[in-house]
Formats: C-alpha cells, sequence, structure tokens
C-alpha cells in the first residue's frame, strides 16, 4: 500500500508516527530512510475511513475484504451491545453458548445439512491448517496413513502461517520460508486467461482436470486432500474460472477417494453471488444435492461482517465419525483459546441476519447487471 503524505504537524502524522515506532504493520515493505507513516485512522461510518484530521477516505477494499456491510452498522453494533451484557467468552473445550451452536446449525442449514459441522478457529490460515489436519487425521484413523500429501493449484493462495504456506503457491510469501514448508503437489490453474486461440474457459478448465487426473491415478494412495478457491483465486490477480472446474474435481476426488477442501475465505459469504461459490458448481441446479458438495469448507473474512476475527471449517458428517473413539490419540486436538468467541459468533449471526432480512444476494445481483 502507498502511504498518505501528512502535513508533519498533524494529529494523523502524530498518531502514524507513533504507530511506525511501535508497530510491525504486516504486508509492509520496511525500506531504509523512509518517512512515510500508515495512515492513521481513528472512526469508520459505512464505506468511509476517517483520519485523525478529519479527512474522508472510501474503503474500497473493504478493510481487507471483511467488511460487508459497512462500518459501524446499527444492526450488527445491536446485536454486539447486546451479546456484551450476557456473555463475553468462555472456553468452547467442556462448555459450548448459544451464538456458536445457533451460527453451526444456520451454517449447516444454508449447505441444505451435507456440510453438517462446523468447528471455530480465529483467521483464515487456521481454517485452512484445521482441515489439512482434519483430512490427514481422518486418513489415518480409517487405517490410511500414508495418504498424507496434498494438491494445491499453481497461484493458489491459503494464507501465511506455514503449514498454509504448504498449499500457497505465490512466491513472494512462501519461497523466504521454504526451508520450513512441507510442500505440496502443485498442478495447472484452471485460469480462464491461460485461453489459447479459440479456446474457451471451459476447454481450459477440462486441461487442468486432465493434469489433475493424471496426479491423483499416481499418487492417490498417498494424496490426502485436493485444496482450491471455488471460481476466483484471489492473490493470483483476481483468476476467475469456469464453474465445470468444481463439478469435475469433486469427480475425480471421488473415483480417487482424495478429500475435497473449498478456500472460502475470500470467496464466500456472497462475493460471487451465490453466498457459498461452490453453489455454481452445478448451474441451475438449487439447492445443490449433498454428494456434490465439497469434504471441508472454510470461511472467514466477511463472515463476521468485518467485526472480530472468526474463522471456521464446515465438514460433511462422516469426517467426524471417523475421530468418535475411546482412545485419545484418534481425538482432534487442536484449539485455541478463543475459539468460537461469542461475541465474534454473534456477530456473525447479525451479518446473517442481514443476508436473510435485506435479501442481499437478489439486491446484489441487480447491482452486478448495472454495474
Amino acid at each position: 500500500m502507498d502511504h498518505l503524505s501528512l502535513s508533519p504537524g498533524s494529529d494523523a502524522q502524530a498518531l502514524g508516527q507513533r504507530s511506525r515506532n511501535a508497530v510491525w504493520h504486516p504486508c509492509t515493505r520496511l525500506r531504509p530512510d523512509d518517512d512515510a507513516v500508515p495512515l492513521a485512522i481513528v472512526r469508520g461510518v459505512g464505506p468511509w475511513l476517517h483520519d485523525a484530521d478529519g479527512r474522508r477516505y472510501f474503503d474500497a477494499t473493504s478493510s481487507w475484504w471483511v467488511n460487508l456491510f459497512g462500518h459501524a452498522n446499527p444492526r450488527i453494533n445491536a446485536a454486539l451491545a447486546s451479546q456484551l451484557e450476557t456473555l463475553e467468552h468462555v472456553m468452547l473445550a467442556g462448555c459450548t453458548h448459544a451464538p456458536a451452536v445457533e451460527l453451526a446449525e444456520r451454517l449447516s442449514e444454508l449447505t441444505g445439512g451435507a456440510l453438517g459441522n462446523v468447528f471455530y478457529a480465529s483467521d483464515g490460515a487456521s481454517a485452512v491448517e484445521i482441515a489439512l489436519k482434519m483430512s490427514f487425521h481422518y486418513w489415518r484413523n480409517t487405517g490410511l496413513p500414508a495418504k498424507r500429501e496434498f494438491v494445491c493449484l499453481r497461484h493458489g493462495y491459503h494464507g501465511e502461517t506455514v503449514g498454509a504456506l504448504a498449499v500457497t503457491d505465490v512466491e513472494v510469501f512462501r519461497d523466504a520460508y521454504d526451508p520450513l514448508i512441507r510442500r505440496a503437489h502443485v498442478v495447472m490453474s484452471p485460469d480462464a486467461r491461460q485461453a489459447a486461440p479459440g479456446e474457451s474457459a471451459a476447454d481450459v478448465a477440462a486441461r487442468a482436470l486432465a493434469e489433475l487426473e493424471t496426479l491423483l491415478r499416481e499418487r492417490a494412495g498417498q494424496i490426502a486432500a485436493l485444496i482450491v478457491e471455488p471460481l476466483v483465486q484471489g492473490a493470483a490477480g483476481m483468476a476467475m474460472y469456469d464453474p465445470s472446474y468444481l463439478d469435475g474435481a469433486r469427480a475425480l476426488c471421488d473415483r480417487y477417494r482424495i478429500h475435497l477442501i473449498a478456500d472460502e475465505i475470500a470467496v464466500g459469504c456472497g462475493r460471487t453471488g451465490t453466498f457459498f461459490a461452490w453453489e455454481q458448481s452445478r448451474a441451475g441446479e438449487a439447492p445443490l444435492p449433498a454428494h456434490l458438495w465439497p469434504d471441508f469448507l472454510c470461511l472467514s473474512k466477511g463472515i463476521s461482517g468485518g467485526y472480530l476475527p472468526l474463522s471456521l471449517v464446515l465438514s460433511r458428517p462422516e469426517i467426524q465419525r471417523a475421530f468418535v473413539a475411546d482412545e485419545l490419540a484418534r481425538s482432534f486436538l487442536h484449539s485455541h483459546s478463543y475459539t468460537g468467541n461469542p461475541l465474534a459468533c454473534r456477530a456473525a449471526l447479525a451479518t446473517l441476519d442481514l443476508f436473510a432480512q435485506d435479501d442481499v444476494l437478489a439486491r446484489n445481483r441487480e447491482r452486478a447487471h448495472w454495474l
């Protein structure tokens, strides 16, 4: 991000300088002799951000793609204020609470019950790592411990923790840490921009599926899961592809007994015209049949309306059943202290309410038409 040049004596300049001295900012290049400071934001209202000097900026990035319904949304604010009066946090190991239960139930309903269990986390990379670990552990619990390899798409992005970097093929994020990473198989992306003269997006998807099948045929006994960003690869430059790739990938994963992980962290929550991008894998068929959903679906970013860190992994019921046993080693022992935080879950429920009450997806289709 290019930083704004502010007058040396301004409040925004002063706060930005304090931040520069005290905060190590993410995804920010540190240059010698660079006196630029980060933009000091003090207030957000609707789509607008206000700095410490009273300037107003249009939040065209949705604050890193998380803010769906504007800053200080009164309905989400009210839901959070109500939750603050009752329960701010409780550990989810051995305890539960209504917002976590209701959110899991409502998200499962949006998949027609095909994905029936929700595992909560804090951020997108955590959700990806949870799905990878669940897949590996599932195969171990079901007597196939050799299935420990993963497959990702060329130029795919799934996060920047060490585990998530294993399935991320964006060099600027990955290469410095390559010695730490257990690398995945990288296969052709269905990115429609690769079309040769006379080729359609569906033709590119077919070529990518053929390459994927070659790998799966050779390594099915060792591969645990394929992970994809449905319809749009964000860090690849908003690379879009034909939905037929999702149908083909589902069929191949079924044929070779491999899990399919849909990373909807950036593309879910209505970003592509349906609540889940995966819903477009079978055009015109609604609701989507249960067998066509992925085995795992990761959500984050917009699910809490941009208010609080929250991510989650939806999975098929048979995945969870493989972890039901007396032996502790068969349990999925993954946790973090704020798993399923009630405030974050309540913000997510208020976000789902906005989708339902305002018929957001239908209104978005109207906007898309004139845009």
